[in-house]
């Protein structure tokens, strides 16, 4: 599934389509997660006047004269947006074509791909309050801060019990920390995915805000990971997932001590982790 540097990556490579054109639209399967719109087609002569990420979702506003009108997309578990020159055969799992065209007549088709039909694509204005309004921070913003999370997990009548893992991929409490970038932030951070949150304390929080940062960052700058369907730009692949520590390597050595890695299941996702550089706390080995 396309996470947050996924969405970012996407996010970025449609700027070269801002200030140009809607010149046709084709809708090819109007049946995703929610079906597309049929009124799509309004479109026609708007300008892409911005891209912006919430979440895993993309946000496109179009503008004509004084009008305004945006998109709320998501890539769903298998879905791209990628962009190809104006003669690009249409292919299996095209579901929706934009062409745009720029100051020199230039036609530049934008498909949105998706072998899974799990994405959306959607007027914003309808969903946004459904889709966004629950939403936690953003990981990379100003209000993700050690602060931030010590006081959601200690400050509590009842301090969060439940596996750090399990609260970091939390979409109400911080978005966009998926299961590859959860367990690698982890692994840098020497903190068992099985811990209870209130057993961390400040500096272990301090350390693994800092690391999910810095990890959502490198991936960003790569590209984002190609597990398996994710693809951006003209089909263009990320590589981040070159640089993995212990996500997808079990029972292989860990690049640090050498010791098996090792795998649990929480929330029904498979987490990887290194026994002896992430140990459990004392108290919980039984």
């Amino acid at each position: 599934m396309p996470e947050l540097p996924e969405v970012q990556t996407t996010a970025t490579s449609l700027t070269p389509l801002i200030g140009q054109k809607v010149a046709n639209i084709r809708i090819f399967q109007p049946k995703l997660r929610w079906q597309v719109p049929d009124d799509l087609a309004t479109l026609l002569s708007f300008e892409l006047n911005h891209v912006e990420r919430r979440a895993k979702y993309l946000i496109l506003t179009f503008v004509k004269k004084s009008i305004e009108k945006k998109l709320i997309i998501h890539l769903g578990m298998s879905g791209s947006l990628q962009q190809h020159p104006h003669d690009f055969a249409v292919r299996k799992h095209d579901h929706l074509i934009i062409d745009f065209i720029d100051d020199f007549a230039k036609t530049t088709q934008l498909h949105y791909h998706d072998p899974r039909r799990f994405g959306a694509v959607l007027w914003y204005d309808m969903f946004a309050d459904k889709l966004l309004h629950h939403l936690g921070v953003e990981p990379l913003s100003d209000d993700f801060t050690t602060v931030y999370l010590y006081n959601l997990i200690h400050q509590r009548k009842q301090p969060i019990s439940r596996p750090i893992k399990a609260v970091i991929m939390e979409q109400t409490i911080v978005v966009g920390v998926g299961n590859i970038y959860a367990t690698e932030s982890l692994f840098l951070s020497k903190i068992h995915p099985l811990t209870p949150a209130h057993l961390l304390n400040y500096q272990q929080l301090s350390d693994l805000v800092k690391h999910i940062r810095q990890i959502l960052q490198t991936a960003i700058k790569k590209g984002g990971s190609t597990l398996k369907d994710f693809t951006v730009g003209a089909g263009k692949t990320g590589y981040f997932q070159q640089t993995l520590n212990v996500y997808g390597h079990k029972g292989e050595p860990c690049p640090i001590c050498q010791t098996p890695i090792d795998n649990v299941k929480i929330a029904q996702r498979a987490s990887t982790f290194c026994p002896n550089c992430q140990p459990l706390p004392t108290n919980l080995i039984s």
